[in-house]
């Protein structure tokens, strides 16, 4: 199953996120990616296919200051194992972004129509197009958003949701997928595992179904 790590807080995002990653390396994944807030509020992706080193190396010397990101390890499901479907997914925008465990029973359809509504999506997955329904119903509250997007949905789902514009936020959800919330002093923390995350935290909420 595919791995989701989230942090924000004051401390540098990037390598509590890729060491997040490590440890759930044990559960198989074919492509890793990291999504991070900097500073002055741009959003900085890097995803690469085939082993968590790939990924490192692509962010030697490159990777950003910021206190607030996502990252992930994929199992491929919708779309070929490669950098271009690997998550985290962007919106048209380029202010959304989303990492999302699960399969979205419906994403054919949902896809059609952010299509014809004018939308372009890059990649294969179903993940991506959640990332286009946030964004039509963006309205400068990102779980507001995300709440009308998971609406549309029909499957399984734990995911994050990071916005440029909300630079010390993430949103998660699940639904039939595990994700955990840990409370740290002046940090919080996102994962679908706990073990990803208890080097810097025991206060752990197990989310319920349909938070």
């Amino acid at each position: 199953m595919c791995g989701i790590v989230g942090y924000t807080g004051p401390r540098e995002a990037g390598p509590i996120l890729l060491a997040g990653l490590r440890r759930l390396e044990y559960r198989g994944y074919d492509s890793a990616g990291i999504a991070l807030l900097d500073d002055v509020g741009d959003l900085f992706v890097e995803k690469r296919a085939g082993k968590l080193a790939n990924l490192t190396t692509a962010l030697a010397d490159r990777t950003p200051h910021a206190g607030v990101g996502l990252a992930h390890t994929r199992w491929a499901t919708h779309g070929r194992p490669n950098d271009l479907n690997a998550h985290p997914h962007v919106d048209c925008t380029g202010e959304i972004t989303v990492i999302h465990n699960g399969i979205i029973e419906n994403f054919r359809e949902l896809r059609d129509g952010l299509e014809a509504r004018g939308h372009v999506l890059t990649s294969e997955t179903d993940t991506e197009a959640i990332a286009h329904l946030v964004e039509e119903v963006y309205a400068g509250d990102l779980a507001d958003a995300t709440r009308a997007a998971l609406r549309r949905l029909e499957g399984a789902y734990a995911l994050a949701v990071m916005h440029r514009a909300e630079s010390d936020r993430l949103v998660g959800a699940r639904m039939n997928v595990p994700l955990v919330v840990g409370l740290g002093e002046g940090e919080s923390f996102l994962a679908s595992d706990v073990s990803a995350i208890l080097e810097h935290t025991r206060r752990v909420i197990f989310l319920e179904e349909g938070d």
